[in-house]
């Protein structure tokens, strides 16, 4: 039973982790200028992504038959959006910019799903999914940098 509990509140945890990328990826589009169409194309995919990332979560957490927290996010996802905003005050809504604190939520993602997977009482079976998960995540975390690295 203990493990069970465990397991469902790691699970909405990056439940929340993908409402923060969701919240954080819709915010840069909106930063973004109209000639950034291929970025805005790219977050709106990777905010597709988390939304199939949380239902695969929420669904291995009502196995369980436990709630699912699907709506809220983190307090530090919030921290980190009021942190976006100070420093979009001060730096603009350049596509480095943009691109940076998208890297830098990209990251908050990758330590949360690492940190998951070090739980020691994890079925193996959610170990896989949140790999899955976190690998396809650090695909999108390259492409950001990438992208981040190209910009001048």
């Amino acid at each position: 039973m203990e493990t069970q509990n465990k397991t469902a509140e790691i699970l909405n945890d990056l439940i929340q982790i993908n409402n923060d990328r969701i919240e954080g990826y819709n915010k840069a589009i909106k930063e973004l200028e109209d000639k950034d169409a291929d970025l805005k194309t790219l977050f709106a995919n990777m905010i597709g992504e988390s939304h199939q990332y949380k239902l695969a979560l929420a669904q291995e957490v009502e196995v369980f038959k436990k709630d699912v927290d699907t709506d809220s996010t983190t307090n530090l996802g919030k921290i980190y959006r009021t942190w976006m905003d100070i420093k979009a005050l001060f730096t603009g809504h350049d596509r480095k910019t943009v691109l940076s604190n998208c890297e830098f939520g990209e990251d908050a993602a990758q330590k949360a799903y690492k940190e998951a997977l070090e739980e020691k009482n994890l079925p193996e079976f959610i170990k896989e999914i949140i790999l899955k998960q976190k690998d396809q995540l650090k695909l999108s975390h390259n492409k950001i940098k990438q992208l981040r690295d190209m910009q001048k």
